[in-house]
This record gives structure tokens, sequence and C-alpha cells, in this order.
């Protein structure tokens, strides 16, 4: 997947999530389903996720590789990202990443601000992913809590697949 197409699954996943939650009352940002996360604990997990890889690919590429090494691998195609990721998921059977074990519930005055870091952030990576070299694409490696090392190229097409996933998990739940 090139990066423009990419850069644009990012903005229509983004959209899609931050429209549908914007609608949704607000009683659903802070309560959930028994066991289940909030909208606004949703919201806020996206959010977690998008801002390390941003920051990741603010810094120079030489500490990057330096720090986690090279791709010793080609990359995956989005369809391979997604899958992948499901599989692991169902491995785990439910266990959540330490980061966002023992999530707080935001409160509905904490809603605007988390929408608007949501919407900042993607266009952010947005930005990232079109300026960034094919060659950084697809060499340089980041660490996934769940996934291991991959090429930003498949963790950026990663994130747009984690925002599609949870807003299946949304639209199915409220």
């Amino acid at each position: 997947m090139d990066k423009e197409t990419i850069a644009e699954l990012i903005e229509v996943k983004h959209t899609e999530l931050l429209s549908w939650l914007e609608q949704q009352p607000n009683e659903s940002w802070t309560q959930g389903p028994e066991g289940k996360w909030t909208q606004g604990q949703q919201a806020l997990h996206l959010l977690q996720s998008i801002k390390p890889l941003n920051t990741a690919l603010s810094m120079p590429k030489f500490l990057l590789r330096y720090k986690f090494g090279k791709a010793n691998r080609p990359v995956r195609d989005y369809e391979a990202v997604t899958k992948r990721y499901q599989e692991r998921l169902r491995d785990v059977k439910g266990k959540t990443y330490k980061g966002s074990q023992n999530m707080k519930v935001p409160s509905v005055n904490e809603k605007q601000y988390i929408l608007n870091r949501l919407q900042t952030e993607s266009k952010k990576l947005q930005y990232k992913t079109k300026k960034i070299s094919d060659k950084n694409l697809d060499t340089v490696i980041l660490p996934h809590p769940l996934m291991g090392k991959m090429p930003v190229r498949e963790i950026i097409m990663w994130t747009a697949h984690h925002v599609e996933h949870h807003m299946e998990s949304l639209k199915e739940r409220y």
C-alpha cells in the first residue's frame, strides 16, 4: 500500500470514529456494557496508541534503526497485517496490554478534549506518513506490544485497522 493510500485510510477510519463518537449520548462515554470498556476508554486507548507512534516518527530515523534495528523481511500487505493482528488477539484471549489495563474512565468533561487530541494525532500521522521516505517506511522498525517489531509501513497500516477494530466493537455494543 503506498503512502498516499495509507494516509487516506488513516483519515477515513478516524473521521468515521470521531463523527460516530460525537453523535453518541454522553452517558455512553462513561458507562459501558458490563466488563467492557466505555466509549471514553476506547477513545483514550486509541489516543494512547497513536501518540507514541507519532513521537517515534518525529525522531531521527538513524536513532530508531540504532535502537530497534532494521527490517529483515519484506513488508506485509494490509490484509496480512490485519489477519496477523486478529490471530494475535485470539491468542491472548482478551488480555489487555499493560499500558491499557485498569484504564480510567474519562469524564464527559474530557470528551471533547480527547476527541480533539485524537483528531490532531491522526492528522499528524497522515502528514508524517506522506513525508517519510519509502525506504524508511520499509526498513525502519518499531516495537508493537502485541505484534512484535514491525516495519513502519506495517505499523501505520495497523493503526488504521486498530481504529476500525474499535469502531466495529463500539457499533456492536452501543
